[in-house]
């Protein structure tokens, strides 16, 4: 439409997608055709997966971002992006929690978009893991049959490599 509207802009500019619902991480495949680059929105995708409203007192509780159904909607994705060769990002809660983040790398995400005050704790973590042990963790907690199985998991990981950090969690 603006070369159309003879619009001078910048025709590199890079046009990403946000997936932020079950449906749109269903077809990642087919979106990271059209993609430059995914960022997924994680508040969104695990209360639309989970059919959860996090702001319900009744039912906030069952949010749960290790539920096998949101990890497998996030390893799709990731699949998808790296297949196509295109730039990974995460944002929401997830992205911004310790707990995750190791588990986030060994799934291939390449960027995390937090609030200024899980930096430093995520940025420990980050710089402390070995990818090899971040890959070994992804996949250990994919195996899990339910999200209590996977926090163990990942709580046992983490409490192993970074006692000081859990510690002060």
């Amino acid at each position: 439409d603006l070369r159309t509207e003879d619009v001078p802009f910048d025709e590199n500019v890079k046009v990403g997608i946000m997936i932020e619902i079950p449906s749109a991480a269903m077809i990642s495949d087919l979106l990271a055709k059209e993609a430059d680059f995914f960022s997924v929105g994680t508040n969104d995708l695990i209360q639309y997966t989970l059919a959860i409203d996090r702001a319900n007192e009744h039912v906030a509780y069952l949010y749960e971002p290790l539920d096998p159904a949101v990890l497998r909607l996030l390893q799709r994705v990731s699949q998808a992006a790296h297949e196509a060769r295109i730039p990974l990002a995460m944002c929401g809660e997830m992205a911004g929690d310790p707990l995750y983040a190791s588990i986030l790398l060994g799934m291939g995400f390449q960027h995390l978009s937090m609030n200024v005050a899980s930096i430093p704790w995520v940025k420990k973590v980050v710089r402390s893991v070995r990818m090899e042990d971040a890959v070994e963790l992804a996949a250990l907690v994919m195996r899990q049959p339910t999200a209590a199985h996977a926090r163990k998991t990942a709580e046992t990981f983490m409490h192993d490599r970074f006692p000081d950090l859990m510690a002060e969690l």
